[in-house]
């Protein structure tokens, strides 16, 4: 496993290895030890898995009550993941990072807790799998405006292709947001 770090001390990019051949690939998800020796938490909670097609984004979640560090990848297709630091104390607070993950290239992100979490999907379909470090708590449950300009975020889906749910569209604006202490 190589782990590579981002502009945002924390949220950290993985890359394992991935064994092709002409009957398909191979790749180990997850390996306890490897994540313990990495530094890494290896008590998750809930492993999630959702299916979406082209342009769908999805987010910005997060959790005020029962904050969830989440190990995201993708199984099928591609997506934009982003990741949004809400935690005040910290020197990236307000900033985000964002790399395109895909089945093709194998990447996950470990995302800690404190930070808002979303995806585009950038090919015809994915399925996008994510484990979780907390349980699901829907009194804590916040969602971020996805594409609230004083985020930065530059999305490859335009606002008007986008295709966003109703809780999604009723996301909270950057300057009302609950943020982490």
């Amino acid at each position: 496993m190589n782990i590579q770090d981002t502009a945002i001390p924390g949220v950290k990019i993985l890359e394992m290895r991935i064994f092709r051949d002409d009957r398909g690939q191979f790749q180990e998800t997850y390996n306890e030890r490897r994540f313990h020796e990495a530094g890494l938490p290896v008590d998750w909670k809930q492993d999630n898995v959702s299916y979406s097609r082209k342009n769908v984004v999805r987010g910005l979640h997060y959790q005020l009550v029962q904050p969830q560090a989440k190990l995201v990848r993708v199984l099928a297709g591609a997506v934009l993941d982003v990741a949004v630091d809400l935690r005040k104390s910290s020197p990236t607070f307000g900033k985000h990072v964002s790399a395109e993950i895909s089945a093709e290239n194998g990447l996950a992100i470990y995302i800690p807790a404190g930070f808002a979490h979303g995806f585009a999907v950038l090919s015809e379909t994915a399925c996008f799998t994510y484990k979780v470090a907390d349980f699901y708590e829907p009194s804590g449950d916040r969602t971020l405006l996805w594409n609230d300009p004083a985020l930065g975020i530059s999305w490859p889906v335009p606002a008007e292709n986008a295709i966003i749910s109703a809780k999604d569209l009723q996301g909270k604006p950057w300057s009302v947001a609950e943020v982490f202490p």
